[in-house]
């Protein structure tokens, strides 16, 4: 149901409008920004652009607070657009508990990506597979075809943003093991470093998002896996032959006023500059 009111918003956005103007704004003017670390790059390329100045003249301004953090921050009126994957159930019960009903638009198409060492010779897991290792039925290499080790399968932290689309788009109702503590990273870089260097073995399996993995943590050590023999790039998210598509959405307060700096900003990102921007910028297009 949610995918299908994600798309009735992005419908209602896109469908028979006219063409976008960019908007003009001064730093002053420009709304208060937060989001996931993911969508730096895209939120310092489109305050740049739509104030005129370089993406390290307003590189300083653009300080985003990871994605729980600035759900937060938009609940609490701290801050006025988020750039961020989708919200968790605790998220949505805190805007709702704190009376804020959530706009959610879909701006770039994303994959869910999972990565293990470049010299596991298992280059492909089918998504039961990738269930039953995460929910525990399933504990060595061999078992899908890899050698006798165990499987050390690293896990984000709850309310993440990718803990939330781990447990959203993959484990869709099943319930992960729980891991041991070392096995639960705080910082997804970091579970791309462990994933390349865990106690010298080719044992290990993570997960993140396509962009953050391929555009801003690069690990020669790690390469990405096949899911169900389709492997991540631009164009199998694009055309979404890779089966664990997602998005990353500008998120705001429904109470936004019509043709409020909100807006205009969201609008001019869906318009084709927007989103050749976005695409420019290593970002795959949604629309």
């Amino acid at each position: 149901m949610r995918k299908y009111l994600v798309l009735f918003v992005l419908f209602l956005l896109l469908g028979c409008q006219k063409p976008v103007v960019q908007p003009t704004f001064t730093m002053e003017t420009y709304p208060r920004i937060d989001g996931s670390t993911v969508t730096i790059p895209l939120s310092e390329a489109v305050c740049a652009k739509l104030t005129g100045q370089t993406v390290e003249q307003v590189r300083p301004y653009i300080l985003h607070t990871k994605t729980h953090s600035a759900y937060v921050n938009l609940i609490d009126k701290k801050t006025d657009l988020i750039f961020v994957t989708y919200p968790s159930a605790d998220e949505l019960k805190y805007a709702q508990d704190s009376g804020v009903e959530l706009e959610i638009v879909p701006i770039v198409s994303e994959a869910f990506v999972f990565l293990t060492h470049k010299n596991n010779p298992v280059d492909s897991l089918t998504l039961k597979q990738i269930q039953d290792i995460y929910s525990g039925s399933i504990t060595n290499w061999k078992d899908v075809g890899g050698p006798d080790l165990p499987i050390v399968a690293f896990q984000r932290p709850v309310n993440s943003g990718s803990q939330t689309g781990f447990l959203d788009l993959v484990m869709k109702g099943l319930t992960p093991m729980t891991p041991p503590t070392e096995w639960v990273v705080a910082d997804m870089g970091m579970l791309i470093e462990a994933v390349a260097t865990y106690e010298n073995q080719p044992d290990a399996l993570g997960y993140s998002y396509y962009y953050f993995v391929v555009d801003m943590w690069g690990n020669e050590n790690v390469r990405l896996m096949k899911v169900d023999n389709i492997y991540p790039d631009n164009s199998t998210i694009a055309s979404k032959q890779y089966p664990i598509v997602t998005n990353y959405y500008a998120v705001f307060r429904k109470s936004e006023v019509a043709g409020s700096p909100v807006r205009k900003v969201v609008e001019w990102i869906l318009s084709d500059a927007g989103q050749q921007l976005a695409e420019d910028f290593g970002y795959v297009k949604v629309r």
